[in-house]
């Protein structure tokens, strides 16, 4: 894959070509071009802020890698000892030979193992931070692809209801023609008249379902990109992976991302128990000046941890630290399971609404626009306006639940070609 490297704050981040290059590209041409699915998804990883807070967290964590393992400071000691407090010479530095003014530093010295244990943990929040970082670039695509097809349909809603209204203004015509010949009734041409109502407002509303799914798209790549004309739809009966691949790599998924660092930060913690048991020096070396014409002193200390009940401390933090390992292990498996288990509900899913589209275009609104141009043609000739009312109610709920399946199907498959971060088209 190819792989663009964007600086932030002076760190280096890798961006795939699909997500930012392409947005950077494409971005300047979005107002003439007509939007694709594929560039929302990429324009709304350049937009989200849970990407750029990512990145701040990522940085965060390089630099803490950076620090881990290290000596602390030493601290530098000064001061006086053997001061008298009473008698004639009482706070003079020159009345006793004990009296000193000392120098001198405490370093401490953790044990290797010690040092080792916190740049593991260090390496696992680096890891946690980047895994954080990809899962809200997964989930802002997946949720601009949603956004995508969610204004798509509510268009593809609008044109099957404005389908209608030439077949609305027939009937109105005929009701006029048979109500001035004398074989019709006013009660049919107020009929008319009243359907042609109601689908104005059916288009109303379609009208303000297309302005609500348009805002939820500029929320993620902004409003002048989601201002644009929408290209065509993908084809929704293939997807760009497949089944079997979306099923063999649940680790990779964004519901999973995390699971490692949590792993790596549970055995992190058991190796800092282990190297509990492994004990930490200190160093204190102070000099001492005393009093003119009297030799001068050093003090040179070393210290070191003593682990003496370590069945009773080190063991049990082990055990415990152990034991959290065993637990993480066990629910990254539940977690693994679960994901492929919703992954083949999603293909479930998707193929199902598949189905269903094919037949309701194929079949059923072809039918419902038969009956109806049947019923209308039957008015005409002098049959009762009734039976065109009815088909034509059923053919705005069959056209409606068409683009009502089209939504969940695009959906479905948006949730499925996403899973995946190497995904790019």
């Amino acid at each position: 894959m190819f792989v663009l490297r964007c600086r932030h704050r002076g760190v280096l981040f890798p961006l795939s070509c699909a997500t930012a290059l392409l947005a950077l590209l494409a971005f300047p041409v979005l107002a003439a071009a007509p939007l694709t699915l594929q560039q929302a998804a990429a324009l709304a990883v350049v937009h989200a802020p849970l990407v750029q807070a990512g990145h701040a967290r990522e940085e965060a964590a390089h630099a803490d890698r950076n620090r881990a393992g290290r000596w602390p400071d030493p601290r530098l000691v000064f001061g006086v000892q053997n001061l008298p407090v009473q008698g004639p010479g009482a706070f003079s530095t020159a009345a006793d030979s004990m009296t000193m003014r000392t120098v001198g530093f405490s370093q401490e010295i953790p044990s290797a193992a010690a040092l080792a244990a916190e740049r593991a943990g260090a390496r696992a929040g680096e890891s946690a931070a980047h895994a954080e970082t990809e899962q809200a670039r997964l989930n802002a695509r997946q949720a601009a692809a949603a956004a995508w097809v969610s204004l798509w349909a509510a268009e593809q809603a609008r044109d099957q209801i404005e389908g209608l209204e030439r077949q609305n203004a027939l009937a109105i015509v005929a009701a006029k023609a048979r109500l001035a010949g004398g074989t019709g009734s006013a009660a049919d041409a107020l009929a008319a008249r009243a359907a042609q109502a109601e689908l104005a407002n059916r288009l109303d509303l379609a009208d303000a379902d297309i302005a609500s799914a348009r805002a939820a798209l500029a929320r993620w790549i902004g409003n002048e990109a989601a201002s644009a004309d929408l290209a065509a739809s993908p084809d929704f009966a293939r997807l760009p992976v497949t089944d079997a691949r979306l099923l063999q790599a649940p680790d990779q998924q964004a519901p999973l991302l995390d699971w490692e660092s949590r792993e790596d930060r549970a055995e992190a913690a058991l190796q800092s128990a282990r190297a509990s048991k492994h004990p930490d020096w200190s160093v204190d070396f102070n000099y001492g000046a005393r009093a003119p014409g009297l030799p001068a002193m050093v003090m040179l200390l070393v210290g070191v941890r003593l682990p003496l009940f370590p069945a009773h401390r080190e063991d049990q933090d082990i055990l415990a630290r152990r034991a959290d390992l065993d637990a993480v292990r066990a629910e990254r498996e539940n977690a693994r399971r679960a994901q492929v288990e919703a992954v083949q509900r999603l293909l479930a899913t998707w193929q199902g609404y598949g189905r269903q589209v094919r037949r309701d275009r194929d079949t059923l609104l072809a039918l419902a626009a038969d009956r109806s141009a049947a019923a209308l043609a039957a008015y005409r000739g002098g049959a009762s306006l009734q039976p065109w009312l009815e088909a034509r109610r059923d053919e705005i709920s069959t056209r409606l639940d068409y683009v009502g399946a089209l939504k969940a199907w695009g959906d479905t498959w948006a949730q499925l070609a996403y899973l995946l971060p190497e995904y790019a088209q």
